[in-house]
């Protein structure tokens, strides 16, 4: 079963995804996208870390989620990837580059080797994403190109797996 969980910022996604994680195999590994660049988004990681049960096995996967998820995929096993909006931006604006330009064609390799891994699978995965395209439209290009990524991403991997559910306030809506 390929589950997609997608939302806005603090709606509930990651508590939801860990808790069908739980539900449904005591062994989890959870591949996280997040990468540590400032203060703040290292107190956010910690907080997911403590969050998190012992027993799962963690692997950070800020740009490789194909290979990640080809490789902690096992029967019996269920992975939890967490979350395709900060990999997104990993992609396209990678941490290594020296200028503040977007890597066009890294993205859309990753994003097609990360869509062919994830239709290849038969073993249980569960996607978190943040619902992008219910806000103003952003004042720049930037974020007007991270948008439209995002989104199309969204749509792609919504259609790629068995069940998509919308989740707001901490309540989910099946989508499909």
């Amino acid at each position: 079963m390929r589950t997609f969980l997608l939302g806005g910022a603090r709606s509930g996604k990651s508590s939801l995804a860990a808790r069908l994680a739980s539900e449904r195999s005591n062994d989890v590994s959870c591949v996280v996208t997040a990468l540590i660049s400032d203060d703040e988004m290292k107190a956010r990681i910690e907080i997911h870390r403590r969050e998190r049960p012992q027993h799962w096995q963690v692997r950070e996967a800020p740009i490789k989620l194909d290979a990640a998820l080809r490789e902690e995929s096992a029967p019996g096993r269920v992975v939890l990837i967490d979350c395709l909006t900060l990999w997104t931006a990993n992609c396209l604006w990678p941490p290594a580059a020296t200028t503040f330009e977007p890597d066009i064609a890294g993205w859309h390799a990753e994003r097609d080797a990360f869509l062919a891994s994830l239709a290849d699978t038969r073993h249980e995965v569960i996607i978190v994403s943040n619902e992008v395209g219910t806000s103003l439209v952003p004042e720049n290009a930037s974020a007007r190109l991270f948008r439209d990524e995002q989104g199309r991403l969204n749509q792609l991997v919504a259609a790629a797996c068995d069940e998509a559910l919308l989740v707001a306030a901490g309540l989910p809506l099946r989508l499909k």
